[in-house]
């Protein structure tokens, strides 16, 4: 299925929104609870776009390409995660959103567990989507940062296939289309610039000044759901559920047959879990 075909008959609105420094792409969609959802490192809110038609049935859903990501203002400086959290605090003053439930894959997850911490009474719920900030492995790291700087410098389809298909259990889930989507992205002046400085959460001394620790797993009261995946490239599912065992209201669920994007791959299981535990009491 298309991007479009999926959410061509929705109300959506694309719009930039002028976040402190940083001109910010936003997708809207839906009325409701307001849902904010937060892709991966060197990702774009297309990631989602299979997931907004059931989402949106019950939330005014908020995607939005991350500072230096995407078609918002490329980084002209390194990154670390306190960046993102305050840009995250910024954009939600500037959309009048006092509280959101937040969903974060990866990096995005990463974001929604420190800004949780740091900003409790601007959270509901946490979705935790394979979610980075507790790992530290080498290889892992250099993987990423080989992959996504390769795409940035040389964003010829090859490339950008095989960052992508690096996400996911099935190579055939990448698309065409998807790899187009990111080829515009990735092929903008001074795109592959922008991206050394997000990749620096890649470097192990930075990345240990930024990783979550269990004390701040522990403040977070809001219920929590921890999504990992049987084929997810990041780490094994054991560190989802050791996550989910320090939350005081976490919970565990494991998606089969998808890798770091099972909102990607397995939309319809994703978008069961989300709605099931959003509706939840």
């Amino acid at each position: 299925m298309s991007i479009w075909t999926s959410i061509n008959h929705l109300p959506l609105t694309q719009r930039y929104v002028q976040v402190g420094e940083w001109r910010t792409r936003v997708l809207e969609t839906g009325a409701g609870p307001a849902l904010v959802l937060m892709h991966g490192t060197g990702g774009h809110v297309e990631a989602f776009t299979r997931n907004l038609e059931a989402l949106a049935r019950d939330h005014r859903v908020i995607a939005y390409d991350f500072p230096g990501h995407g078609f918002t203002t490329h980084a002209d400086r390194d990154l670390e995660i306190a960046d993102y959290v305050d840009h995250l605090r910024q954009l939600l003053d500037v959309l009048d959103v006092p509280s959101a439930h937040l969903c974060g894959e990866s990096l995005g997850g990463w974001v929604a567990i420190k800004f949780a911490a740091a900003h409790p009474e601007r959270v509901d719920r946490l979705v935790l989507n394979t979610p980075g900030g507790t790992m530290a492995t080498p290889e892992v790291m250099e993987r990423i940062r080989s992959l996504s700087q390769a795409a940035a410098d040389d964003p010829s389809p090859e490339r950008i296939r095989a960052r992508l298909e690096w996400l996911m259990a099935d190579p055939s889930s990448v698309t065409d289309e998807l790899v187009d989507v990111r080829r515009g992205i990735y092929s903008q002046p001074g795109f592959a610039d922008s991206m050394r400085h997000l990749l620096c959460l890649q470097d192990p001394e930075i990345r240990a000044r930024n990783l979550v620790t269990d004390d701040e797993l522990r403040s977070i009261a809001q219920p929590a759901l921890v999504i990992w995946t049987s084929d997810d490239p990041s780490g094994p599912a054991g560190a989802g559920m050791a996550m989910a065992d320090t939350l005081p209201a976490g919970e565990f669920r494991l998606i089969s047959g998808a890798g770091h994007w099972p909102q990607w791959e397995q939309p319809e299981a994703y978008d069961r879990l989300m709605v099931d535990f959003l509706a939840s009491r």
